[in-house]
């Protein structure tokens, strides 16, 4: 059974949130990506709070401007300093029967980058971290740098970051939208986890608001350069900002044409406990497409 609730956070933001589990157990966290929100971990959340995948406390947040969360107007508002603040926050308060600490944390897309912030800043927070086809700051930056198919694959967040980016995605039932689902190829063609009801609740996040997500690419400058801006061009990152201290489970989709396998090349250089699992034939939206894989991984990394 997947509850519903919002979180006032101690600096006035609300989170909405999907839970299932026993509140006093053992917590696990899941962040959401863009275009989605928290419903995406809905098996995740019933898988593990049963007893016997280890009872937890499962609870997925909407992030700030998705959903029915807090939608700040200001683009500055996005900065990953700010959606780090909201987790720290949420995590102390679902965690005091744990003395402020996670299980774990897993995330996706950009709850990676939030998550792989927050294990850099605040590694007492988490035990353990699990990052799904998100990231790392540091290999990100490389490649946004120094290799042009990354910058041709990361494109599309120069659209994102029009002031009309909303409007846009809106237009046409969410064209764009669902060719992102269905990587862009052919107009839209459901993938068999595609469902009715899946759409419903897609259509639900969407019509609820674009803003927050789009203000997300906004707010940062890892995209690709352009004439009008040096972007991640201009950007350099200290090694102490991109280290993770943290046992880290990495899983990598292998077949996602925005976030191709280079960026798992030298991850090592910054998770010194890390363990890596690529997935073939399986694109970004693996969370979709192969639940239980991402479950199994999950559990094995736990128990270890």
């Amino acid at each position: 059974m997947i509850e519903t609730y919002h979180r006032l956070l101690p600096h006035g933001i609300t989170l909405s949130c999907r839970a299932a589990g026993e509140p006093g157990r053992p917590v696990l966290m899941f962040l959401h990506g863009f275009p989605e929100a928290a419903f995406v971990w809905d098996f995740h959340l019933a898988y593990f709070a049963r007893p016997e995948n280890g009872g937890y406390r499962c609870i997925a947040p909407n992030l700030r401007g998705f959903e029915r969360s807090s939608a700040p107007p200001d683009v500055s508002a996005y900065r990953p300093k700010h959606l780090v603040q909201d987790i720290a926050a949420l995590i102390a308060l679902e965690t005091q029967a744990q003395g402020g600490q996670l299980a774990a944390l897993v995330a996706h897309d950009w709850g990676g980058a939030v998550a792989w912030n927050l294990a850099n800043q605040l590694p007492e927070l988490a035990q353990k971290l699990v990052i799904i086809n998100s990231p790392h700051p540091g290999t990100f930056l490389r490649e946004l740098q120094q290799n042009p198919a990354q910058q041709a694959a990361s494109a599309y967040m120069n659209f994102l970051i029009r002031p009309d980016a909303e409007e846009l995605l809106a237009q046409d039932d969410y064209r764009r939208l669902w060719e992102f689902l269905t990587h862009g190829k052919d107009g839209f063609k459901a993938p068999a986890w595609l469902t009715d009801a899946v759409k419903a609740q897609y259509m639900d996040i969407w019509q609820a608001g674009l803003r927050g997500g789009c203000n997300l690419y906004r707010a940062s400058p890892l995209r690709p350069a352009s004439a009008q801006d040096p972007a991640a061009a201009a950007v350099s990152i200290p090694m102490e900002l991109l280290t993770i201290t943290l046992p880290a489970l990495v899983i990598w989709a292998m077949d996602d044409i925005a976030l191709p396998p280079g960026l798992i090349d030298g991850l090592d250089i910054y998770v010194k406990q890390l363990t890596l699992h690529t997935v073939p034939n399986t694109s970004h939206w693996i969370v979709h497409e192969q639940p239980q894989r991402i479950a199994d991984l999950i559990d094995s990394f736990l128990r270890q």
